[in-house]
């Protein structure tokens, strides 16, 4: 469902004084929400129409540098601005902040008003509206896993991270009594979440020590992405005031499991029908969903970097870990990359089990939603049903195991470059490049530790 607060319910909240801030996001090349806090009373008489933001959001790294070799901005051309258009429809409470409201922004081009083509959420719109012309409309849902401490976030970064203390001492995989000693966190979150009209399915342990997950109900591709990383900001900041860090780093640490965002996806018409379902099929598979099916293997190369950006996001692909290492698809079969659930039900979905927590949603549902266009074009014939241990299967299609490999294969993409345009997958090309350049020039603690006396 989209937000759950109207203009006209805005207004009054704002006149009665119990809301007196908006948060005014766009969503950045990391998923993460930037933005401006706009006074309630200021935003309900002219800035629902727009505000403005520097063009860097859209082109920097997770630390926020200025990274030069994009085309789309740089010093030379002097670091303009971009408009930030409210999206009414995602307007919302956040009732984990005082007197909060949040509104979602598309990035705009300042010069034309037209959507800023590699900004994520036009990246998606794309995709689903190249859906539309074929009378379908994509349904995702994201599975996110994080990691919860008993450190702060400021204590964290005084430990320099080596000192951080996972919320629980055992892996607590649906353990009802140690996620009790973490309701003060997990309850807060799912109120916030619930409150702020995000649909909570439920909150788990997962299968580490301190490692949770949320579920909230599945729903159209773009409210999907949007509610993805609402959920994100809102768990930091839920955490935060009570204490507590959590991360959604793909792999915190050698020792532990990864974090991993399963997104289901299907596809439906535009009378409300499950395009997906043939009860004929095998597994109660349509045709459009195997043509689908096989879109996302016969790509699945070349969308490895959007469902894993960083070089953090290959040191999660392990055998054993629930982590898939193969891009080959079975039925209910968690060691495979995707997984068919739902078999034989009008819910018959693809879960793709590649994603790290760390990923944005909106590149990762448009670069699945475009694999699995391409497959339904081209009537791509979905390859024989793997079984068995995915993690032994040596001969099958390999997960890409490092960041280089996943950017040659992005750079390399024609489905891709049809599907989002060339300057798009550049401007993602750079990002990805940029990552691995700035990890070669860094030394790790891994080789001081491990050479500083015996080299």
């Amino acid at each position: 469902m989209p937000g759950n607060l109207t203009m006209d319910a805005l207004r009054a909240a704002v006149t009665a004084g119990e809301i007196d801030t908006v948060l005014a996001c766009q969503v950045d090349m990391q998923g993460r929400l930037m933005g401006k806090r706009i006074q309630a009373e200021f935003f309900v008489d002219s800035a629902y129409e727009e505000t403005h933001s520097c063009n860097y959001l859209q082109a920097t790294d997770m630390e926020m540098d200025t990274v030069d070799g994009y085309k789309s901005t740089s010093w030379a051309t002097g670091y303009g601005d971009y408009t930030m258009k409210p999206d009414l429809s995602t307007l919302r409470l956040a009732p984990w902040l005082e007197g909060t409201a949040l509104v979602l922004c598309d990035v705009l081009d300042h010069h034309t008003h037209k959507d800023v083509p590699h900004s994520p959420r036009a990246v998606l719109k794309k995709q689903v509206a190249r859906l539309a012309e074929k009378g379908l409309k994509p349904f995702m849902a994201s599975e996110l896993e994080f990691f919860l401490f008993k450190e702060s976030f400021e204590e964290a970064v005084e430990g320099g991270y080596r000192t951080l203390s996972p919320i629980s001492a055992y892996n607590e995989d649906y353990h009802i009594f140690q996620t009790t000693k973490e309701e003060s966190v997990m309850r807060a979150i799912r109120r916030g979440l619930q409150g702020a009209g995000i649909p909570v399915e439920n909150t788990k342990g997962e299968a580490d020590a301190g490692q949770e997950e949320v579920n909230v109900r599945y729903s159209d591709a773009l409210d999907m992405a949007d509610n993805h990383s609402i959920i994100k900001n809102a768990c930091k900041e839920i955490a935060w005031a009570k204490g507590r860090a959590l991360t959604f780093l793909a792999k915190w640490s050698t020792q532990a499991a990864g974090s991993s965002c399963h997104i289901h996806q299907s596809l439906w018409t535009e009378a409300g029908d499950p395009a997906f379902r043939d009860p004929d099929g095998t597994y109660g598979m349509s045709d459009t969903m195997r043509h689908y099916l096989a879109g996302l293997l016969t790509h699945a190369d070349e969308i490895t970097w959007f469902l894993a950006p960083y070089i953090n996001s290959y040191k999660r692909f392990k055998a054993g870990t629930f982590a898939p290492t193969k891009a080959i698809w079975s039925l209910d079969n968690r060691t495979a990359g995707y997984r068919v659930v739902g078999d034989g039900t009008k819910a018959v979905r693809v879960e793709c089990r590649v994603g790290g927590s760390d990923l944005n949603p909106y590149l990762a549902y448009a670069a699945l939603l475009a694999a699995g266009q391409a497959g339904i074009e081209q009537k791509l014939e979905l390859e024989p049903e793997f079984t068995g241990d995915a993690y032994m299967a040596d001969k099958a299609r390999h997960v890409p195991g490092t960041l280089r490999a996943a950017t040659e294969a992005l750079d390399n993409s024609a489905m891709l470059r049809a599907a989002m345009g060339d300057e798009v997958i550049d401007h993602y090309v750079r990002a990805a490049a940029w990552e691995q350049e700035a990890h070669d020039y860094h030394v790790t603690d891994w080789e001081v530790n491990r050479g500083f006396e015996r080299a």
